[in-house]
């Protein structure tokens, strides 16, 4: 697979988001089978994999680490500090802590459950108001000084709260949602800032939670631990009423001989090339067909045709419950 720049960190075009193999899409995938698709993965190019304690809690970074452990040297391994979350018990409080003392003892717990020496790239999960921005970059600063993290991240942060990192410790990348039905960072300024400051931008959520692969529809039943199950853009009006989208993407699919994920992700792809979406997967065949999408060849017309259709379409619903979205800032 050909690769791209997060800033000064080169990984696979696409990476692998790990997430849904322990938590947000209903129970959790048995380890064994999710240590063979992240080790799939990597034998098919993917060089960028990403998790974050939150996600189990630590239960993915555990996987994480133990698929990796014998191809290390040889793939970045991203993983994110922000929540408030028992270190014994992993229960979450619901709260934030990036308190520098808490981020660093967060690290050492990572490197543990990720079976490593470092860190390659450590993201911010949500930025914390109780915390001056500056204290968190300081504290890794200290982290990349002391070798244990290399590279700085931030995720869903403000255009204010990215400079006031950038300005202590260099943001190597910025995770936020973007896809054909979240594009809000080509209108609030983010994809402009990281463009003026050097950063790579990492696409979460880029086949837009699932739905833009076609396989979801209105009837299509979201489990009670399915965080789609409280989501106002998978209520069953706002399925049928997106589902506008999704044949548009059929129709391109159609034309170039591809799948509407594909279709999705090489969109994204096409976007800007220091952008590298990190879709995830539990499926063999799914993982195969995000990753052709790398080779999937969208001319300007074909770009152009895309997008202009896909403004004219009113996507129906918030992309996240309220109060998520009231956390994140956006």
């Amino acid at each position: 697979m050909n690769t791209r720049k997060l800033g000064g960190l080169e990984v696979s075009a696409l990476g692998y988001g790990c997430m849904g193999l322990s938590s947000g899409y209903g129970d959790p995938t048995p380890d064994a089978d999710a240590v063979a698709m992240i080790r799939a993965a990597f034998d098919r190019g993917v060089t960028l994999f990403d998790t974050a304690e939150a996600y189990g809690p630590f239960a993915n970074e555990t996987l994480v680490g133990e698929a990796l452990a014998p191809v290390r040297d040889q793939v970045v391994i991203a993983t994110k500090f922000g929540f408030d979350i028992d270190p014994a018990t992993g229960a979450r409080s619901g709260g934030l802590d990036s308190r520098p003392e808490h981020i660093k003892a967060v690290v050492e717990a990572m490197l543990k459950r990720l079976r490593t020496d470092r860190i390659d790239l450590l993201y911010q999960h949500s930025v914390d108001p109780a915390v001056p921005m500056e204290d968190v970059a300081g504290a890794v600063k200290d982290l990349i000084a002391a070798g244990k993290v290399l590279h700085f991240g931030l995720s869903e942060a403000s255009l204010a709260s990215i400079r006031r990192a950038h300005a202590v410790q260099p943001v190597t990348a910025l995770q936020s949602e973007y896809s054909l039905w979240t594009r809000d960072v080509e209108h609030n300024g983010s994809l402009a800032l990281c463009k003026e400051l050097g950063i790579g931008f990492v696409p979460f959520s880029p086949l837009g939670a699932g739905f833009l692969t076609g396989k979801i529809d209105a009837a299509t039943p979201l489990a009670s631990n399915d965080f789609r199950a409280i989501s106002p853009r998978f209520t069953a009006d706002a399925r049928a009423a997106n589902m506008a989208l999704v044949d548009l993407l059929k129709q391109i699919a159609q034309a170039k001989q591809a799948t509407p994920a594909q279709v999705a992700l090489a969109w994204l792809l096409a976007q800007k090339p220091w952008i590298v979406p990190i879709p995830g997967t539990t499926k063999l065949h799914r993982l195969e067909e995000n990753l052709g999408a790398a080779d999937l060849d969208l001319t300007p017309d074909d770009l152009a045709a895309i997008g202009d259709a896909a403004a004219k379409i009113d996507i129906q619903g918030a992309r996240l419950p309220e109060a998520v979205l009231a956390r994140t800032g956006r």
